[in-house]
């Protein structure tokens, strides 16, 4: 199908067969995070203009993966999942993108919306080797998710002891590398197979395999690959951010909270140019391997 790209902040390349929507004006109010105010009006300006069908939607820098809540319920509304015929959501990303956010919502807090949706049956955020599940960070993490059976973190490297202590440790899946962490969830997917959603940060990957704004993971691009194919025939709706893209922000509490982050989204122009061209490279690989799992008549995945 015709893949999206939501153009907020130019840094996606052109692809082939592109339907390319041009929302750089809204930039500044929705990078990073809004208000629920502002992202509403955000989802109302942009379902205006979404066709019936889309192929995987291209986001961006990974300060916009909570676009990523408006599109997975827009699937769920147009192929009319719920509580007796559910979606299951995989998350590929070097974080939670579950924690606590005072103002709205953010690109590291919209899990939990997607987690506790009824008609989602379950959230798997993998290749997590950030602290922000660690015991420092465990205050930030939404435990009712986690509580609720509805979210699974799948890491390596990070120390999860305080979950166990709270009784959750079923939520937490800890591997020694991502090769362990990879083939068990690849296993998973191909064994329960139901109609999935798959969101892709790039951040997920070794700084080597590309870059990215934001501190990476460790998943190497054939990992990734093989738990795109372990979807064959049960993909349904997918979208990518993790592009790079230089910003400067007006708003003070952006500027705050994304310098808390270790952010930093100013890039000579040589560097981006740079990292935008492999960038590139691995979207167009994607895209084939999204594409070829994508189900043919989507919605219709057996249930398992």
């Amino acid at each position: 199908m015709t893949p999206l790209v939501l153009d907020v902040d130019g840094s996606v390349g052109p692809l082939a067969g592109e339907l390319r929507l041009p929302l750089g004006d809204w930039q500044e109010a929705i990078r990073f995070g809004a208000s629920l105010g502002r992202y509403q009006q955000f989802r109302r300006h942009l379902q205006a203009q979404l066709p019936p069908q889309h192929g995987t939607a291209w986001m961006g820098s990974g300060d916009f993966h909570h676009l990523s809540w408006l599109l997975i319920e827009h699937c769920i509304a147009r192929q009319r999942f719920s509580a007796a015929r559910p979606l299951r959501v995989v998350v590929l990303d070097n974080h939670p993108d579950n924690m606590r956010f005072p103002w709205g919502v953010h690109c590291g807090s919209w899990v939990r919306r997607i987690a506790m949706h009824p008609a989602v049956s379950h959230v798997h955020v993998a290749g997590i080797t950030s602290p922000d599940i660690g015991a420092g960070h465990a205050w930030e993490n939404y435990l009712r998710p986690l509580h609720a059976g509805k979210l699974s973190y799948w890491s390596c490297g990070v120390d999860t002891g305080w979950a166990r202590r709270l009784g959750m440790s079923a939520a937490f899946r800890a591997f020694p590398g991502l090769d362990a962490l990879a083939d068990a969830l690849t296993a998973t997917l191909a064994s329960e197979r139901q109609s999935t959603y798959l969101s892709i940060d790039k951040d997920v990957f070794a700084s080597d395999v590309v870059t990215t704004n934001w501190d990476q993971g460790q998943m190497r691009e054939a990992q990734a690959m093989g738990i795109i194919a372990a979807l064959g025939g049960q993909l349904v709706g997918s979208d990518i951010t993790g592009d790079v893209s230089s910003w400067q922000y007006s708003t003070w509490w952006k500027r705050w909270l994304s310098a808390g982050d270790g952010q930093d989204t100013a890039i000579d122009a040589q560097a981006l140019a740079q990292a935008q061209a492999g960038q590139h490279a691995l979207n167009q690989r994607l895209m084939a391997a999204l594409s070829a799992a994508t189900h043919p008549a989507t919605g219709q995945t057996t249930h398992h």
